[in-house]
């Protein structure tokens, strides 16, 4: 772990420096992105900013740092996938607990997911490639089960697997971004969470589950 410098974090810095990172997590799912200050989040660690500067470049550099920490998590959300059948009831356990970890995954990381969205929205290369990682950290795997059950001659030989896989994926983020505004709309999580696996399921056997 080094410093922006170059100096070597010992291991006194390197708790400064998670503290730090800790408290702009927590300022990020409190407060927009563009409101929160260098001067903000020295002051939360209980430390100032010329130490923040020792280890980050300015609050976008730490953002990022979370945001990769984060995106490499999502390689969880892929091993839901792994050796996992489609067929008949273990189909619906298949999509029942993708979409279980998916919308958990966003819920962990709801702030930091925001401010990654942001970022991508507007452009910015590092964010975009981000949000891809941990988007294809699902997307292939669906993919290999949908040409899998294409090459079995379950589902139509016309289907692209590719586009099934990412058409579902977006669902899945969009969905899992929007958890809160359901509410609004009179669904509950308990009433979302089958109705997405249904999708899902739908998605990729093209059939209705077995119960």
């Amino acid at each position: 772990m080094r410093t922006v410098d170059g100096r070597v974090a010992g291991r006194r810095g390197q708790a400064t420096r998670q503290k730090l990172l800790d408290c702009l997590s927590e300022m990020l799912s409190s407060s927009p992105y563009r409101d929160v200050k260098v001067i903000d989040v020295a002051r939360k660690a209980g430390t100032s900013p010329a130490t923040f500067y020792q280890y980050f470049p300015d609050v976008e550099g730490a953002v990022l740092e979370i945001a990769e920490h984060m995106a490499a998590d999502s390689a969880a959300l892929g091993e839901l996938l792994e050796g996992r059948s489609w067929a008949g009831k273990a189909g619906w356990q298949t999509a029942q607990e993708l979409v279980d970890g998916f919308l958990e995954f966003w819920r962990k990381h709801d702030a930091i997911l925001r401010v990654v969205d942001l970022g991508a929205a507007e452009g910015d290369k590092r964010f975009y490639k981000l949000r891809m990682k941990i988007l294809n950290s699902v997307n292939g795997s669906l993919a290999d089960s949908v040409a899998e059950l294409q090459a079995k001659g379950r589902i139509d030989k016309d289907v692209n697997p590719a586009a099934i896989a990412g058409s579902l994926v977006a669902m899945l983020a969009a969905v899992a971004s929007h958890q809160k505004g359901f509410s609004s709309w009179g669904v509950k999580q308990a009433e979302l969470k089958p109705n997405l696996a249904l999708l899902v399921h739908l998605g990729v056997t093209g059939k209705k589950p077995a119960k």
